[in-house]
């Protein structure tokens, strides 16, 4: 089989990180980037803003915010591309996103992987295996300190405001504090923009304390971490605790899950899948005969 041709759609940090993932995996070729807008920036590699321009593609990475993802996946799965996106809505909108993208997939022959960040991705992931160990017991998932990418997209989508950066602070077992920080268009009422920014479902179910600031850019610190701890009982034992703590480059992490998964989508059959229900060792560019041997 030859090298997987793969084209990253979006261009922003975790586009970015991508098309360098992209480059080092060994059994990959960059394709291109698809942008909205090509604004002669040098970036020494295709680029285009339709994947049509860039030849056959294998995969396409949807370096996108997540609510673009229902609609932008469909587009490219209906091209008999498959997709990878890092959607990091939880619960039952990433169910309805399951649903909805398997019958594209299925449909095109392709395969569609939601939610390959590392959380959710690779965290729930672990989570599934903390599980496994005791299966009677509650897991706590602390995120941070550190920015969040999905809640500042969320927060520069509000009206009124220029550019945001919203940073999760752990309370602990679970419960987190968002702490955004806005530069305001010219005109906007502050007060409003706090109102819409505290309803939106992102950060409805947290405490969000809202700053106004003159430039936002000096809070712009992509480093991020996730605790998990499990408390729990294996058969007759109770006192099970699994602790997994990291800290991370938010972007580089997200977009080297997605490239892995781009890999795993060339083995699966057609239809959706979240991370957790693909074989780790998919995710892989070694044969699982040297995987088994080194790793296992």
């Amino acid at each position: 089989m030859g090298k997987i041709r793969v084209c990253v759609v979006g261009y922003g940090n975790v586009g970015r990180e991508a098309v360098a993932s992209i480059r080092q995996a060994p059994d990959m070729e960059l394709a291109g980037v698809v942008r909205r807008a090509l604004d002669g920036e040098p970036v020494g590699f295709p680029a285009a803003t339709r994947v049509e321009e860039l030849g056959p593609v294998d995969v396409a990475l949807l370096a996108l915010p997540s609510r673009l993802v229902p609609e932008a996946a469909p587009f490219y799965l209906q091209k008999g591309i498959n997709t990878v996106d890092g959607y990091d809505i939880h619960g039952e909108s990433m169910l309805r996103l399951r649903k909805s993208l398997a019958v594209h997939a299925e449909e095109k022959g392709r395969v569609a992987i939601i939610g390959a960040g590392w959380d959710p991705g690779t965290d729930s992931i672990i989570r599934m295996l903390f599980t496994a160990i005791a299966p009677a017991g509650i897991t706590y998932t602390d995120f941070g300190p550190g920015m969040s990418m999905g809640h500042s997209v969320a927060a520069r989508s509000i009206r009124g405001v220029k550019e945001a950066v919203s940073v999760t602070l752990p309370l602990g077992y679970g419960r987190h504090r968002r702490d955004v920080y806005v530069e305001l268009d010219e005109g906007a009422d502050f007060a409003e923009v706090t109102e819409k920014i505290r309803e939106d479902p992102y950060f409805s179910h947290d405490p969000t304390h809202v700053i106004r600031v003159d430039d936002a850019a000096p809070f712009k610190v992509a480093g991020h971490g996730v605790k998990i701890t499990r408390l729990g009982s294996s058969g007759t034992a109770h006192n099970q605790l699994l602790e997994l703590k990291m800290r991370l480059a938010n972007p580089a992490a997200t977009a080297q899950v997605m490239v892995a998964a781009a890999r795993a989508s060339m083995r699966l059959r057609p239809g959706c899948y979240v991370l957790g229900e693909i074989p780790p060792i998919d995710l892989l560019p070694l044969s699982r005969e040297e995987i088994i041997k080194q790793i296992v």
